[in-house]
């Protein structure tokens, strides 16, 4: 990272066009569930489009067909941002993947209880159960296998098989809400839950679902986690001030992260596993490097920023959501302020802005060009960014974080200019 300088006036140099919105059905569903999407999520291939839309209600539409629909490609080409494009999704046919047709089919999932966590998980063959006394197993997870999991207000997470909408697993040890899901990246189906009941579990689904390990350390509810990309590293955060960062090579605590003023809701990783963001109800979006435990920008939602005290309580500009873009330079977040900012990770203000009432958490396409939001009425609002041109630092700074930590870069006999150049501790 650059010198951290903001600007004297926010100058917002990235046009973000708003292309469209899916709306919740209007038929009737069972009204105590509540309407909220609490959760929105994309497959990692970038074959479908996941969100919870209320009324324990999750649907699942194919992305080049909601990209269609909104005559946007993944270039941008035919981007009407004036006229974006309003989809209502009542009519769905849950019907199941035809053999030998390739378009993937939209499907309506009723979880039988309130939806907050949602995760993709995709299976490579090679990447083989941690179980080793087991031979055999009920279900033998292909390389094109596409699964879903859903966090439900009862504690249980279900696995559906996305291609057909079937209900595969029905896990079941948390003992109150699972508020947020994540896989880890590298096709294993290693899933890790996070719960009001203060643990994170670790399950393997390539051994049908077996509960691997408990991880305590939280003394409130757990919000959020999410994997480095390389799977070594796991974040978590919840209702405290404290980050927690885990090794899942052997499920032991790493360290802690100390910087934020209250509860800490929203976790992500960069794409190249350099950074660490992390949103919380102070009224700010932090940016880390985790290797050293050291905050390397934080991204304020209020101005001037509030005192410790103010931030730690009720202050109208909660953040409930961070999420990076693949380009890592940019990140989103979401607040209650009602508005949706964009970031890039050289600046101090955000370089764009949007008007949104009630958003509730975002998350960006695999392909890193579309941002989609989820709100408290259920429906889903869609951003398209330009597509950003990395520079040849950006590009060196992340092939290098691919296979070193900072403490080895910083270990290497290179000059001090070029170690600068390399690294993102330059403040």
């Amino acid at each position: 990272l650059r010198s951290f300088h903001p600007p004297q006036t926010q100058q917002f140099t990235l046009v973000w066009n708003f292309i469209g919105e899916l709306l919740v059905p209007v038929a009737p569903f069972d009204q105590k569930s509540g309407c909220e999407a609490w959760t929105v999520a994309f497959a990692p291939n970038g074959s479908y489009f996941a969100w919870s839309q209320g009324h324990r209600i999750v649907k699942l539409i194919p992305w080049a067909k909601c990209l269609k629909n909104f005559s946007v490609g993944h270039g941008g080409e035919g981007t009407n941002a004036s006229s974006p494009q309003r989809l209502s999704r009542q009519n769905s046919d849950g019907g199941q993947t035809i053999p030998g047709v390739a378009e993937p089919r939209e499907h309506t999932i009723d979880c039988g209880d309130i939806v907050w966590g949602l995760a993709f998980g995709s299976s490579v063959p090679e990447k083989h159960s941690r179980c080793v006394n087991i031979e055999w197993h009920r279900f033998k997870f292909g390389q094109d296998q596409l699964l879903l999991a859903t966090g439900l207000n009862n504690g249980r997470i279900k696995i559906w098989d996305v291609y057909t909408g079937k209900l595969l697993l029905n896990l079941m040890d948390h003992t109150d809400v699972v508020r947020d899901l994540t896989f880890a990246p590298d096709g294993s189906l290693m899933l890790v839950s996070a719960s009001r009941d203060k643990t994170l579990r670790v399950w393997d689904l390539k051994d049908d679902g077996n509960m691997v390990k408990v991880l305590r350390r939280h003394q409130n509810w757990v919000y959020c986690s999410a994997f480095s990309p390389d799977s070594s590293i796991l974040c978590s955060v919840g209702a405290g001030k404290t980050v927690f960062l885990w090794n899942m090579d052997n499920y032991t605590f790493i360290r802690k992260l100390e910087g934020h003023h209250n509860d800490v809701v929203s976790c992500e990783f960069s794409p190249d596993g350099a950074l660490l963001a992390t949103a919380s109800y102070d009224t700010r979006v932090i940016v880390w490097d985790h290797q050293k435990a050291t905050i390397l920008l934080e991204l304020g939602h209020l101005f001037p920023p509030p005192s410790p005290i103010f931030a730690g309580g009720a202050n109208d500009r909660w953040v409930r959501s961070v999420s990076f873009c693949r380009d890592v330079c940019h990140i989103a977040s979401v607040a209650d302020d009602k508005l949706v900012r964009f970031w890039s990770i050289e600046e101090r203000a955000p370089q764009a802005i949007a008007s949104l009432s009630n958003s509730l958490c975002c998350a960006f396409s695999a392909e890193g060009n579309v941002l989609a939001v989820g709100t408290r009425d259920g429906s889903v609002h869609f951003w398209e960014c330009p597509r950003s041109v990395a520079s040849l630092q950006h590009i060196c700074r992340m092939a290098l974080r691919r296979v070193m930590t900072t403490q080895q870069v910083e270990a290497l006999a290179i000059p001090t200019l070029l170690h600068d150049y390399l690294t993102y501790r330059v403040m």
